[in-house]
């Protein structure tokens, strides 16, 4: 019944400005202005500090802010109510996800809850660990998805798989002939590794670290397609687990060979959600994934 005023507030307290909040909302920066300024001679106290370069949130505007922000989840979850009454079988899914998953297995998963539910909403944020993390706890995000993330409370691993990390190269590699393969035999060539944002690269310098060697990567992203790409075009080699590559092993462009080095831990893919999420089509898109991964063995 207050959305546009909560919704101006919630966005002027992320952008810390009013201006950008109103490029944002493609609302004129002096009618949301005027609307914060009204709240502000009713409510009889400041919400924002106005300084120089931002707008800095006062503790009575934090506390108006988490208000509007716990209204806005509870309406978005009573309009999906409204809309299950009514018998439309839409709705929204919000996912947070990191780079792995949203490679394949998660086209793969959406592309068949599409065949189903084609009037779903589908909407996929590519965040790291502690944004992803936050999102879902926030209820920003209705399911995480991602490698190794930590158990906490008030959320519910739905399903996890564990992976193991390995080399990767292209099909053409002078190294794609043998089963496994060593960390010696990878530091002889151009490597493309995960920098330190990825939940890959603890698992590697562990394995260095290990056998007393020294990780000198030629590339470091954050980008599991360009760790791809460069694989393939060239005769560098990526260190990523099967469930990173589902797409290029299926059509041969590269290949994985587990290390032949023991002791290394596997990664693990979780599905978390919040406890009090009720979203019913977290539940449908949790038995695609499932489904998918039972198939890929």
């Amino acid at each position: 019944m207050h959305s546009r005023i909560l919704l101006y507030l919630d966005t002027v307290a992320r952008c810390g400005s009013i201006r950008k909040a109103g490029e944002q909302l493609n609302v004129a920066s002096t009618a949301i202005n005027r609307r914060i300024l009204a709240l502000e001679e009713e409510l009889g106290t400041q919400l924002f500090q106005r300084l120089p370069r931002k707008l800095v949130l006062t503790a009575a505007g934090e506390l108006l802010v988490a208000h509007a922000r716990e209204t806005m989840k509870a309406m978005t979850h009573t309009r999906r109510l409204i809309e299950e009454t009514r018998g439309l079988h839409r709705g929204e899914l919000t996912i947070a996800a990191m780079a792995g998953p949203t490679s394949a297995l998660l086209p793969m998963a959406l592309a068949d809850l599409r065949r189903t539910h084609g009037n779903v909403r589908v909407h996929v944020k590519m965040l790291g660990l502690h944004e992803l993390m936050r999102a879902v706890h926030e209820g920003d995000a209705d399911l995480g998805i991602g490698f190794d993330l930590p158990r906490e409370t008030g959320l519910n691993v739905l399903a996890s798989r564990a992976a193991q990390l390995g080399a990767v190269m292209s099909i053409n590699h002078p190294l794609a002939y043998q089963e496994s393969v060593g960390l010696k035999d990878c530091d002889a060539w151009p490597l493309v590794v995960g920098d330190s944002t990825m939940a890959i690269r603890p698992h590697l310098e562990a394995l260095y670290a290990r056998l007393g060697a020294t990780l000198l990567p030629t590339i470091e992203t954050n980008s599991i397609e360009l760790m791809c790409k460069m694989a393939m075009s060239d005769e560098a080699i990526t260190f990523l687990t099967p469930l990173d590559i589902i797409t290029e092993l299926h059509t041969r462009k590269l290949k994985y060979l587990p290390f032949r080095d023991t002791g290394l831990r596997p990664q693990h893919l979780a599905l978390v959600a919040h406890a009090r999420n009720t979203n019913p089509l977290v539940p449908l898109l949790v038995d695609r994934i499932e489904s998918l991964l039972s198939d890929l063995g």
